[in-house]
């Protein structure tokens, strides 16, 4: 499975709609196979679904995102988890061994049921 994680520094990129890169991971078996940053630019909308399809994304983990492109992302078939904070490489390990994803690292001010957890 590919796990795309918007990046910036070692965190989560706070808002999608301002985020250039992505991290992008193999998962298998409960473990992170392969890792590699992809730039890319949400606000080219028309590309964007082009842009995750052509790495094979699957599942999008994002903090705060609007709501166009929440929509563009889940009309491609990408389970979007939203409103989600902290190091990148803990959440994406907690995600690969199949941990859920809040309240832990729930953005502050959210609720486990504003996201897709």
């Amino acid at each position: 499975m590919k796990v795309a994680i918007t990046v910036w520094d070692e965190k989560i990129s706070p808002v999608f709609d301002s985020a250039h890169k992505l991290l992008i991971a193999d998962i298998k078996n409960e473990k992170i196979k392969k890792m590699s940053y992809q730039s890319f630019n949400p606000q080219f909308e028309a590309r964007l679904t082009e842009d995750l399809s052509h790495f094979g994304i699957e599942v999008l983990i994002c903090g705060a995102i609007s709501e166009i492109h929440s929509t563009l992302i889940e009309a491609c078939a990408i389970k979007l988890i939203p409103f989600i904070g902290g190091n990148v490489n803990q959440v994406l390990e907690a995600y690969a061994k199949g941990n859920p994803l809040g309240p832990s690292f729930l953005m502050p001010g959210c609720r486990e049921d504003d996201s897709m957890v």
